[in-house]
């Protein structure tokens, strides 16, 4: 039988990772620009729906932490949610250059999908072995 433990784990630091910075991009979203040094937007508009994203996530991951096995299915939205925002900032870096602080929140992204991938198999291996 494999430990789900783990699986239960990752996704509460993913639901943790998003839902503060949803939190922060929508209550402090000037400050926390002013603080990376990333450019202000034409309107925090965009910010607060990217950051309404985040936390639609976030509540997603805390479903997969609580039963990943019966939410199982919803991994795969967080894949390609992390898979949409390194290739996003990957062209932007390649192409144009971008602040520093997105770059490091696409190499955590990155890491999330490997950690999400190896949690779709271990749950995989947990449901063939009765888990």
């Amino acid at each position: 039988m494999t430990s789900l433990s783990p699986v239960r784990s990752l996704f509460w630091v993913a639901a943790l990772y998003d839902g503060v910075l949803g939190i922060i991009f929508i209550v402090a979203a000037p400050w926390a620009f002013s603080t990376a040094g990333i450019p202000t937007p034409e309107t925090w508009g965009y910010v607060h729906f990217a950051a309404g994203l985040l936390l639609t996530f976030a509540l997603m991951f805390a479903a997969v932490a609580r039963d990943p096995l019966g939410s199982r299915n919803l991994i795969v939205y967080g894949v390609l949610l992390k898979v949409s925002y390194v290739s996003t900032v990957s062209w932007h870096w390649g192409h144009e250059g971008i602040t520093d602080i997105w770059k490091w929140f696409g190499l955590a992204d990155i890491v999330f999908v490997g950690a999400f991938l190896w949690a779709m198999g271990r749950i995989a291996r947990s449901s063939e072995s009765g888990a």
